[in-house]
Order: structure tokens, then C-alpha cells, then sequence
């Protein structure tokens, strides 16, 4: 009897909250206003794909893990927004706008999951800050409560000089200048490519199957595509599968199909015969991965590493594994 499970899946990037607005600051009229002139019906794009350790829980036998990041917004706080390195911009909780009396632009924006996408509200802070991050005029998407108690989603606007240390046994996070520093003793390097409409990309290898590899650590669990799963079936008998549904940032459902695989290999890193998810989602068309091969790795394979360094400057992981 095949067992059916839910996972909600904070992202397109898997989080992937590619936020595309206009290029005028022109935001809709405030909640509460006359309603915007009829005669303008184009919206704006925007790609999105508890109380336990206060800022990094590591992935384990039971739980998977997170990376939250103490944000200041406008001065006020921290709030703990997932670091998402799937999304382009930050968003935060209708929550936390009302906590700091932020205005509240009713359906201003398209905002873009995993599965799916939805008109969604927007809010302008006057600064985002973390450790050496600070980000002015921040224009956010208001999303759903959906990341397990965070305030929001932290994305890379201002990271392209950062460098991201995210020590997971020891609950901390730190955000700097990168100054191209070396590879430290004892970690792996991972070279990626980024961009606002791609995500975070690797090459991994899965089994003797070539793919892209996105990097999301907004995302819970690791999903292929279905050109990926083709791929491996090809090259390999059928094993034991599970049904299994995935629910997206916009709360669209797609079903998934749980499945073990062969090793992923991403540079130095070797992940060996994990079991990850399958299914034809919204955001793989929309980054035009529906014929090649890719996966996105979330953070039930991240969250099991000692410590993850994205370095953006660099455009390096560095990766120590845990012991």
C-alpha cells in the first residue's frame, strides 16, 4: 500500500522569491485607499521557488533543519527571516508589516512558487540589516506564515560582495564583506553560478546522470525533475516509491513520487544513495530546466553539513562535512 505525505515546500528558489517589480518605484495604493485606476490591469512579477536553536538548526534523523537570520528591519527587531538562496529579494509576514506599521500595498505583485503562482500584497522598509549586510528601500512580498515560526524569507539583494558562514553545530550564522578569503583547512569548494531569474546553480552528477544542481536553502527537501528521473531509469532498475505531494509558498499542490537514488556528487561533496522527491513543479518550467536534467537540493542534504559557507564574491560553497 503506497503511503501519501505532505511537505510543505518554502520556495522556489525553492523559496525561490525571484521578486521582479517595476522599474519605477510606483507601488499600488495603500490597503484602505480608492482602488487603483480600472484601466491598469499589468502586475508586476515575482519569483519566490519554533523555538528550538535561535538561528541554525541542523538537519536531523527526525527534523529537518533551517537558517534563520537576525534581521533588523528599520532598526527594529531581530526578526528571524529563512535565508533563502534561491530568492532574488526579501519578503516577511503580514505579521511582522503590522508589528512595525509598515504600509501594506494590496495585490501589487505576482509572486512565483514552486508549484505555482499568486497575487500577492507588497511592503517597503527604509533598511534590511544583518551583520554587514544592509539593504536601503527595501520593497518586500507579504507571504504566508509558511516557514516553521520565521518572520519571512532574506534574500540576495546586497550579498553580491558577502560571504555567509553557517556553522550548524554550533547555532550561528555571521554575514561579512568576502575578501576572497582561501579555502579554509579541512573544507570542500563548490563553485556555483548565480542570477536573479536562475537561482543558484551547481554541477552535480547523480549516479552517471549529469545534471543541474540548484542550491535552496529555502527549500525542505531535495526534488528532481522529471527529465532527471527519466534519466535515471535509463541507467538503473525501479526501485520502492512512495506518493507524496508538495505544497508550495503560493499553497498550490503538486504531487511527488519518493524515490532513493544513486550518489550526488557537486564538486568535492558526495551525498550517498539519498532518497529525494520527484514531480513536474511550476518553477522548472518557469527556469526553463524542464528538458535537462536538475535538482534542487534543500536543506534535508544542506542541513546535515558541519558548516556551509557561501562565499558570493568568490562564487564558492565551502564545505565542511559533520563528523
Amino acid at each position: 500500500m503506497r503511503r501519501c505525505r505532505y511537505r510543505r515546500i518554502a520556495g522556489a528558489g525553492l523559496l525561490a522569491l525571484v521578486l521582479a517589480l517595476p522599474a519605477r518605484a510606483q507601488p499600488a495604493a495603500p490597503v484602505g485607499d480608492p482602488p487603483p485606476d480600472p484601466g491598469i490591469t499589468t502586475l508586476p512579477d515575482v519569483t519566490v521557488a519554533a523555538p528550538e536553536p535561535r538561528y541554525v538548526a541542523p538537519t536531523t534523523r527526525d527534523r529537518i533543519g533551517r537558517i534563520w537570520a537576525p534581521v533588523l528591519i528599520n532598526g527594529e527587531g531581530p526578526y528571524r527571516l529563512v535565508l533563502d538562496t534561491g530568492a532574488s529579494h526579501s519578503a516577511i509576514t503580514e505579521r511582522v508589516a503590522v508589528d512595525l506599521k509598515l504600509p501594506i500595498y494590496a495585490d501589487s505583485v505576482r509572486l512565483r512558487g514552486v508549484t505555482g503562482t499568486a497575487i500577492a500584497s507588497t511592503t517597503r522598509a527604509d533598511t534590511l540589516e544583518v551583520g554587514e549586510l544592509l539593504v536601503e528601500g527595501a520593497t518586500m512580498a507579504i507571504v504566508a506564515d509558511a516557514f516553521g515560526g520565521a518572520d519571512g524569507v532574506l534574500g540576495a539583494e546586497g550579498l553580491k560582495d558577502k560571504r555567509i558562514v553557517i556553522e550548524f553545530r554550533k547555532d550561528r550564522i555571521s554575514v561579512a564583506r568576502s575578501h576572497r578569503q582561501p579555502l579554509p583547512e579541512g573544507f570542500m569548494r563548490v563553485p556555483f553560478k548565480w542570477g536573479d531569474s536562475k537561482g543558484m546553480r551547481v554541477q552535480v552528477r547523480i549516479g552517471t546522470v549529469r545534471a543541474v544542481g540548484l542550491i535552496d536553502t529555502g527549500a525542505q527537501v531535495t526534488v528532481g525533475n522529471l527529465a532527471l528521473r527519466e534519466a535515471l531509469s535509463r541507467s538503473r532498475r525501479k526501485g520502492e516509491e512512495m506518493e507524496d505531494v508538495i505544497i508550495g509558498v503560493t499553497q498550490d499542490i503538486q504531487r511527488a513520487t519518493t524515490v532513493q537514488v544513486p550518489s550526488i556528487t557537486a564538486g568535492q561533496m558526495i551525498v550517498r544513495n539519498p532518497l529525494i522527491k520527484f514531480a513536474d513543479l511550476y518553477i522548472f518550467d518557469h527556469w526553463q530546466l524542464t528538458n535537462r536534467p536538475a535538482v534542487l537540493l534543500g536543506m534535508d542534504i544542506l542541513g546535515v553539513l558541519d558548516t556551509l559557507v557561501i562565499d558570493y564574491r568568490l562564487a564558492e560553497l565551502h564545505i565542511r562535512a559533520r563528523r
